[in-house]
C-alpha cells in the first residue's frame, strides 16, 4: 500500500511518515520544504511542490493508494489577517486535489481537520463529533467547509475519507518560533531564556495530544475501511495555567508569564469526545500530558545543541 502524505515534512507529517512507515507502507511525500530538524530519510519518496502546482500534485497521485493531507497554509491566528487567502491556499487547492484524485483513481483520503476550532464556543464538555460547527475563524470556516466536500465527494464518487479533529498536537520536533503550538513555544522561549507569554488570565483550557499518539490515530485510520469523522485528542482538559505549573516542574525553575489581552478567536474551553474514535479504531492515547512534555524539552535542548 502507498501513501502520499501531503505536508509529510512538518511538524505532525514526519511523525506521519514514521508512523506510516513503520506499519509496513510505502510513503511518498510532498510538501514545499524538507524536514527542519533531520535529513531526508533514504526509504521515502520527496516531491518538494505544493498543491498549487498541478501539474506536479497530478503526477504525485499517481501510483498511490491514499493520501494522509495534513498541510494548511494558515493557523487559526492568521488567518483572519487574509481570509481569502485562506479561502485560495486550502479550500480551493482541496477542491482541485480531489478533482486530481478521480482522475487518478485515488479513493482514499485522511484529512487533518480541527478539533480546536470547527466547534467555536462549545456547549457540551466534551465535545462530541455531532456538535453544532460554529467556527470564529477563517481557519476553523475553511475546515469546515472542507469536511462538507470531502462528505460530497463520498456521496457522488464513493471517495472512502476519514476526518480527524485534531486537539491541540505538541511533541517532539515542533516548531518553537510563536506562531502556532501552545507548549512548544514556551519552551522554546525558556530555552531561549526569554519570558513565556499568555493571552489572557491562563484559565482558557485545551485538550493537548502527543504528536505520537495522534501519527498511531492516522495509521489506524489509513487501515481502516471506515469513513467519516472522528474527533483526535486526549480526551481531558489542561489549562493554560496548568500548562505552565508543569512546564516549571520538568524544566526545574519557577516560569513568571508575561500576561496579555485575551485574544477574540481563542474559545474559553474546549475538550473533545473521543469515545469514537475509540470505538471504531480500537485506539487511545497512550502518553500523559507531563511525560508527553518531558519529552518535548528532551528533544528541544538536543535539537537546539545541533543547530
Amino acid at each position: 500500500m502507498k501513501a502520499l502524505v501531503i505536508g509529510g515534512c512538518g511538524f505532525i507529517g514526519s511523525h506521519v511518515t514514521d508512523a506510516l512507515l513503520r506499519g509496513g507502507l510505502s510513503v511518498r511525500v510532498l510538501d514545499r520544504r524538507p524536514e527542519v530538524f533531520r535529513s531526508p530519510l533514504p526509504n521515502v519518496e520527496y516531491v518538494m511542490s505544493d498543491l498549487s502546482d498541478t501539474a506536479q500534485m497530478y503526477e504525485a497521485l499517481v501510483g498511490v493508494d491514499v493520501v494522509v493531507h495534513l498541510a494548511s497554509t494558515t493557523v487559526p491566528a492568521t488567518s483572519n489577517v487574509d481570509p481569502v487567502a485562506d479561502i485560495n491556499g486550502n479550500l480551493i487547492a482541496m477542491v482541485r486535489l480531489l478533482e486530481m484524485m478521480r482522475q487518478t483513481n485515488v479513493q482514499k483520503m485522511i484529512y487533518l481537520s480541527s478539533g480546536g476550532t470547527v466547534y467555536g464556543v462549545p456547549k457540551a464538555d466534551p465535545v462530541p463529533e455531532e456538535h453544532a460547527k460554529n467556527p470564529i475563524s477563517s481557519y476553523g470556516i475553511v475546515k469546515v467547509a472542507i469536511e462538507n466536500y470531502l462528505f460530497m465527494e463520498h456521496k457522488l464518487h464513493g471517495l472512502q475519507h476519514v476526518v480527524l479533529r485534531a486537539s491541540n498536537p505538541y511533541g517532539p520536533r515542533q516548531g518553537h518560533a510563536g506562531i502556532q503550538g501552545l507548549i512548544g513555544t514556551h519552551l522554546g522561549r525558556i530555552l531561549r531564556e526569554e519570558p513565556i507569554e499568555v493571552w489572557g488570565d491562563g484559565s482558557v483550557t485545551r485538550d493537548f495530544i502527543h504528536v505520537h499518539d495522534l501519527a498511531k490515530l492516522c495509521l489506524k485510520a489509513v487501515r481502516s475501511e471506515k469513513s467519516g469523522i472522528y474527533n483526535a485528542g486526549s480526551g481531558t482538559g489542561a489549562s493554560v495555567s496548568e500548562i505552565v505549573q508543569c512546564i516549571c516542574k520538568i524544566v526545574g525553575g519557577d516560569v513568571k508569564p508575561v500576561y496579555k489581552p485575551g485574544r477574540n478567536f481563542d474559545v474559553p474551553s474546549i475538550v473533545l469526545d473521543i469515545t469514537k474514535a475509540r470505538q471504531d479504531f480500537g485506539w487511545g492515547p497512550e502518553i500523559s500530558l507531563e511525560e508527553g512534555i518531558a519529552q518535548t524539552w528532551a528533544d528541544l535542548k538536543t535539537t537546539s545543541k545541533r543547530s
